[in-house]
């Protein structure tokens, strides 16, 4: 178990802390402890919020008090099993045809590759959700193989479309809105990721494992033209695969 310390958030939350860097295994830990706190049904608990190195926890102080929670909180970081932490499999399909691809070209010769190769390297891993944010739905997924891992621009985009791909970093992040955007664009996806009428609104959460899906500009239009018309969900465009291990 990682080094950990819980840190005042306000006066309605908590903030367990862990290392001081992006890494898998301490993701792993944050959402274990998220997976522990929401089956120990403590009242008062409002919700979990989970980031790349930390847990937010938010309760009503009037429910619990701050010190008993606290106690609660070091006794589950204790016995959170990692194993146990849930998560599903997607496939998420996404366009690299250079109508959506803005940098795709740029992003290859930085990275001293093919286009093509650019896009066997970025849809070849299964990518984890470290965390949704910024946008509603919106998931910050890695790791990116090393040779894209490249830096932000110095200007942003004024705006990028919804379903836009971004890297930089060891990061990718799939925009669910139109944005203001200083990540490399290299595709877009037809795919909901966040739907206000639907539970959950996010179609992945922290803990999912995700598998890019290259498909063409028509399969794409063909997707997108559905979603648009409200004909399928999300499930139809990236059925998951089955429960992560």
């Amino acid at each position: 178990m990682f080094d950990f310390k819980i840190l005042p958030a306000g006066d309605s939350a908590l903030v367990v802390e862990f290392g001081e860097t992006m890494d898998r295994r301490l993701s792993e830990v944050v959402l274990a402890l998220a997976h522990s706190v929401e089956r120990a049904h403590i009242e008062g608990l409002v919700e979990t919020v989970p980031t790349f190195r930390s847990l937010m926890i938010c309760f009503d102080p009037q429910a619990i008090a701050r010190a008993a929670l606290e106690r609660m909180l070091e006794g589950l970081v204790r016995g959170a099993n990692v194993d146990a932490a849930p998560g599903k499999l997607w496939r998420l399909p996404i366009c690299y045809h250079r109508d959506f691809a803005l940098d795709l070209d740029q992003v290859a010769r930085s990275s001293d590759l093919t286009t093509d190769e650019v896009v066997a390297r970025h849809s070849a891993s299964v990518n984890h959700v470290y965390m949704l944010g910024f946008l509603p739905g919106q998931p910050y997924l890695g790791d990116l193989p090393p040779e894209l891992e490249l830096p932000r621009h110095q200007s942003p985009r004024p705006m990028v479309a919804a379903g836009s791909v971004g890297i930089a970093g060891k990061m990718t992040c799939v925009f669910p809105r139109e944005t203001p955007c200083g990540l490399n664009i290299i595709g877009r996806s037809p795919v909901t990721l966040w739907n206000p009428d639907r539970q959950p609104e996010a179609l992945l959460a922290p803990g999912d494992r995700v598998l890019f899906e290259p498909i063409s500009i028509g399969r794409f239009e063909i997707l997108a033209d559905r979603a648009a018309r409200g004909h399928f969900d999300a499930g139809d465009f990236s059925a998951p695969l089955g429960e992560a291990a």
